[in-house]
């Protein structure tokens, strides 16, 4: 297959070129060991993938800290053991050709003492998230709504893991700012209500996003850091940021002036003309730089994003958990196997 998808690719605001502009989306599996260290299956689970032409793989969530933990099993950067544990799988996708960049994250009210070592969950309010918590099978916990001043301590746990990350020898790290998580939580005016200078106009919800981008650029440098938002995904329908438009056209140019030249739109499984593709044409004319997204898109519908300059590179999930051979079945121009929870519950 002869398409701009499948062909080297250098971008000048990238960390190097690329051999093609397939992106494996980050992906929770908890398979991290009891001290949330990356495990040898871990690393085998990435550089198959690697091995098989994926250029740049997005780590599955790596957590900044225990106290902004909300899952079971999942890896965390807390310490330089942690970070430690993931040079092998570092060392061997990039032996195998492809980059890879550390997740940060921090999940906020979107989980309960059970994983936070007995902390109430912080986040931007002190209302909990409406549901039951597949983890545990509980309601998510009852938040603590952060005051102000704490609000460069949470900036400190990102840097402290971002260094960790660029230590193991990551190719860049990705601050996870959307779905619903903590940052997303200040973004999202139905979730943050609150009165101080993170809450209410446009100005103060996006204050989060352009302090900790300050905090990191001079850690990461552009060309090292990227940050993932998801304005648009579907939960129960469509539902997006209010204010949407206000909000991006405040928070992408300012964004840009600061010095951020990597942009993920994501929309959490969801359909990609409905969510992510919608805010990608918003973005792309207010964003000249590297800007990638998708969500199971075909190989066709991904040369089309391509071609026509929307996006740079193109993110796929669940094709690539199922098709550890992704790449190669887009090149001799074979079916990929569908997901199924079986399938799903196989780590390769």
């Amino acid at each position: 297959m002869s398409l701009q998808l499948l062909s080297p690719f250098v971008h000048h605001d990238m960390f190097g070129p690329m051999r093609n502009r397939v992106v494996m989306a980050a992906m929770t599996r908890g398979f991290a060991d009891a001290q949330h260290r990356c495990t040898a299956e871990i690393a085998a689970y990435y550089a198959r993938r690697a091995a098989a032409g994926v250029s740049l793989i997005l780590t599955e969530g790596i957590v900044v800290h225990p106290s902004a933990d909300g899952y079971r099993n999942v890896p965390h950067l807390q310490n330089d053991e942690q970070a430690d544990s993931w040079i092998p799988a570092v060392r061997q996708v990039q032996e195998a050709g492809g980059r890879i960049v550390a997740q940060l994250w921090h999940c906020g009210r979107i989980s309960h003492p059970d994983f936070t070592g007995g902390l109430a969950p912080v986040s931007s309010t002190d209302r909990p998230a409406a549901g039951i918590n597949r983890q545990n099978g509980q309601p998510y916990g009852q938040p603590r709504a952060l005051h102000a001043s704490e609000m460069p301590g949470i900036y400190r746990l990102f840097e402290e893991a971002a260094q960790r990350a660029l230590n193991a020898g990551f190719d860049g790290v990705q601050v996870h700012m959307g779905h619903g998580y903590l940052i997303d939580q200040f973004l999202d005016a139905r979730i943050n209500d609150r009165a101080d200078a993170y809450g209410g106009s446009v100005e103060n919800r996006c204050r989060i996003v352009l302090e900790l981008v300050e905090r990191l650029l001079p850690i990461c440098g552009p060309r090292r850091l990227m940050i993932r938002l998801s304005p648009a995904r579907m939960m129960g329908g469509l539902y997006e940021w209010p204010d949407l438009d206000d909000m991006l056209h405040h928070l992408i140019p300012r964004l840009d002036r600061l010095g951020l030249r990597q942009l993920d739109i994501s929309c959490a499984d969801a359909p990609y003309a409905e969510t992510s593709g919608r805010i990608v044409r918003r973005v792309r004319p207010l964003w000249p730089h590297f800007l990638m997204g998708g969500a199971s898109l075909s190989a066709a519908e991904a040369e089309r994003e391509i071609q026509e300059r929307h996006l740079d590179m193109v993110t796929w999930g669940r094709a690539l958990l199922a098709n550890p051979d992704f790449v190669r079945r887009l090149e001799r121009g074979e079916a990929l196997e569908p997901m199924t929870p079986e399938r799903r519950a196989v780590l390769y």
